[in-house]
């Protein structure tokens, strides 16, 4: 599959391409970026070409996968959809349901696969963790608390303008929630919604087994209290996500061949566009009960 990166800030030099160049059942074609110099550095680094036109990527690869902010995600991904390519995606899908919605639809119309690339999702442990408790019945609640220290130390993602404006419940609730949802079902309701300090958020789930959940969420936690754990009770006692002996850059690669192997079978990955968008529609009820304003 030839694959052509969207991107080039600071999640596309330490994952996406390494995890591209890395991978023996890919072929890395090129690198676009909205800042042209960015391009050019890091597809020499990976000696691959250096786009200034999204379409002529476009016109050069199978599939293309995006490390961008959600909302330029979500433009061109429907614009890669329509050319007829595959989509590895980042998460969130969008930042706003239709956006989100319309990314799902030019994949389905124009028939090509897509995965999201949740990191919990593609690591060994957790993902074989996730599958283990899905099939176990009676699940009582649930405790998932992702606790980032963004903006709270040297990250190089804490210029990022979209987290300094959409905060944790955006970056670190799909992360929460692409576990939870496999586990105890869909949510059929935001039953509360708080704020903590700075931009830590509180959520009270509904889910379908019956089943509730309740989530914290932060980018601004002291360094030494940053971490993500979740935790299960239920009929057959307590259950807690198991910490990854990888990063992202293998999960990524396994994400790359669900891919692979969605585009070749026509059969639709768990974490596609569709289930990106409904991890986003669960976060625009969120943010409705913490604004106080409709969800769109």
């Amino acid at each position: 599959m030839r694959i052509g990166l969207l991107g080039t800030g600071p999640w596309a030099r330490a994952a996406y391409a390494p995890a591209l160049a890395g991978h023996t059942g890919l072929d890395f074609t090129g690198v676009w970026g909205r800042r042209p110099q960015a391009a050019t550095a890091l597809a020499e680094q990976y000696g691959v070409r250096a786009y200034d036109d999204v379409d002529a990527l476009l016109a050069d690869v199978d599939a293309v996968a995006v490390a961008l902010p959600p909302s330029v995600q979500a433009e061109l991904a429907v614009r890669a959809a329509r050319a007829g390519r595959h989509l590895l995606l980042d998460k969130p899908l969008a930042v706003g349901v239709a956006e989100a919605r319309a990314v799902a639809e030019a994949a389905e119309r124009a028939q090509v696969a897509s995965v999201v690339f949740f990191t919990a999702r593609f690591q060994k442990e957790p993902e074989a963790w996730i599958d283990e408790q899905a099939a176990v019945a009676g699940w009582f609640t649930a405790r998932a608390q992702w606790l980032g220290a963004v903006f709270t130390s040297d990250s190089p993602f804490a210029a990022s303008p979209w987290r300094r404006e959409k905060g944790a419940l955006w970056d670190v609730g799909p992360h929460a929630l692409s576990v939870l949802l496999p586990v105890l079902g869909d949510v059929r309701q935001v039953l509360a919604a708080a704020y903590g300090p700075s931009d830590t958020v509180h959520l009270v789930l509904d889910h379908a087994t019956g089943a509730s959940s309740t989530l914290t969420l932060s980018l601004t936690a002291p360094p030494a209290a940053a971490g993500a754990d979740v935790e299960l009770r239920g009929e057959a006692g307590v259950s807690v996500l198991p910490g990854s002996s990888e990063g992202a850059v293998p999960a990524l690669g396994r994400a790359a061949d669900a891919l692979a192997t969605a585009a070749r079978t026509g059969r639709p990955h768990a974490c596609d566009a569709a289930f990106g968008v409904r991890v986003t529609e669960i976060l625009a009820a969120a943010q409705a009960r913490l604004t106080g304003s409709p969800s769109d």
